[in-house]
């Protein structure tokens, strides 16, 4: 995997953005554009914050994830201006002075108080496009995301820059590497907790850090698609592990998920390895021009296939797609976009002047719906469980003669399969960005 410095990529890329702000404040009528980085959140009755999360838009312009009460503000035709929260306080660390790849590009002002920054921003705000949350607000600068940027903004965010991908590349890298850890953890007998800290430890990221909350599952499970227990010590007998987890690098997220049988051999083992090629084969599917609703149609059928197989579907992949069985094996979508956000913005949308893209009849968790074109980078990640809750709605549904119980009896203490790589789509043949990161280790 070749990595190219992402500071020499930074001066294109926010070229890049200047000009896409340049047209949202055209559409939205406005002139000048402010992006503040967030405002830390605290919880009620007490003194304690959340862990802070920034503000996407301000984090896709610098390479920022911890300062608050900071703001972009740009101008047409001006240098783009960051007002630097730098306060006096003894009692947090403060920010370092600005420092790094995208200093010279931009002018600094630095403020010891969020207050000072109503001398710096352009007015008057009603001629303000203000990209944020509510809680931003700021004296009469209140964060109002006006719908004709904001459905530009998020919708050409679906197109990577170099350097972005480059720092995608880097996320890929740290999340591989922790993955690994897991996977030995997991053959050294440890819990779920164990290897989550396993995890977090060889990506040197805590569980703030992290673009999302590690789903570390042992055995059954893995049939639970969000599960973050964490049980504290080690099953009777582990069979199974399903890890789905990932890494960030200046804010730009990495989503990986791995299946792994506890022994070397037998049915699970082999079924992994058939969802495996199957998930390979969807990933090759990356490419402009490709329906990503029928990408996902297309993985109901491999997965189908796979399962019809190892002879747990008695009827043909397209009669389980066709009477709704199939849902009950892959009850989640096939991805999503990604980028600054795990689930990044503008999957649905229709244009770059709102609209959406309706799902599939039938497939109400699907998460993206756009057709592919060069630049998008979308996750992979097509999954087979055995999920009480789904498995009986197809007995009640009058389906039950199309699935062999006997076999699902066998796969169940298993819980479940789901691989997930992250993808690339170009001009030609699409680029994994996940499966280089793991061969370089």
């Amino acid at each position: 995997m070749t990595t190219v410095d992402p500071a020499l990529l930074y001066p294109r890329h926010l070229a890049v953005l200047t000009a896409r702000a340049d047209e949202a404040l055209a559409r939205s009528g406005r002139e000048h554009l402010l992006i503040p980085s967030g405002r830390r959140h605290y919880q009620a009755f007490d003194d304690r914050d959340y862990p802070f999360a920034v503000n996407p838009h301000f984090k896709h312009w610098l390479p920022l994830t911890t300062v608050a009460d900071s703001w972009i503000a740009y101008t047409p035709g001006r240098r783009p201006k960051v007002i630097y929260l730098q306060p006096f306080d003894y009692w947090h660390v403060v920010p370092e002075a600005p420092n790094g790849w995208w200093v010279e590009h931009v002018d600094v002002e630095v403020i010891r108080t969020p207050e000072e920054a109503l001398q710096l921003l352009p007015g008057p705000p009603e001629r303000c496009a203000i990209i944020g949350e509510a809680n931003s607000a700021l004296g009469g600068y209140v964060p109002d995301n006006p719908a004709a940027a904001l459905d530009y903004l998020h919708y050409q965010r679906s197109y990577k820059t170099p350097y972005e991908v480059a720092l995608m590349r880097i996320a890929q890298r740290r999340a591989a590497h922790a993955h690994r850890a897991a996977e030995r953890a997991f053959r050294a007998g440890a819990s779920e907790f164990e290897i989550h800290m396993a995890y977090c430890a060889a990506a040197r990221q805590d569980a703030t850090e992290v673009p999302y909350q590690n789903i570390v599952a042992l055995n059954e499970h893995g049939a639970v698609l969000h599960y973050t227990e964490l049980d504290r010590d080690p099953p009777a007998q582990a069979r199974s592990f399903l890890i789905d987890a990932g890494a960030s690098h200046h804010g730009y997220a990495a989503d990986i998920t791995r299946t792994y049988a506890a022994d070397g051999g037998g049915e699970f083992q082999a079924m992994v390895e058939a969802v495996d090629r199957a998930q390979q084969a969807m990933c090759a599917g990356v490419r402009a021009g490709a329906d990503y609703r029928q990408l996902h149609v297309d993985a109901h059928l491999a997965l189908m296939g796979v399962l019809r197989e190892f002879g747990v579907l008695r009827v043909s992949p397209e009669a389980a797609l066709a009477t709704g069985v199939s849902a009950a094996f892959f009850p989640h979508g096939l991805g999503h976009p990604i980028g600054l956000q795990v689930h990044d913005v503008a999957g649905f949308a229709a244009s770059d002047r709102g609209g959406t893209i309706p799902r599939p009849d039938g497939h109400p968790y699907l998460r993206m719906t756009r057709v592919l074109e060069p630049g998008m980078v979308v996750t992979i990640e097509p999954g087979v469980y055995f999920i009480d809750m789904l498995l009986e709605e197809v007995r009640q549904a009058g389906h039950g003669a199309s699935v062999d119980w006997a076999r699902v009896d066998a796969f169940r203490p298993y819980g479940g399969i789901r691989i997930e790589d992250d993808v690339l789509c170009t001009d030609a043949a699409p680029e994994n960005l996940t499966r280089p990161a793991f061969a370089a280790l």
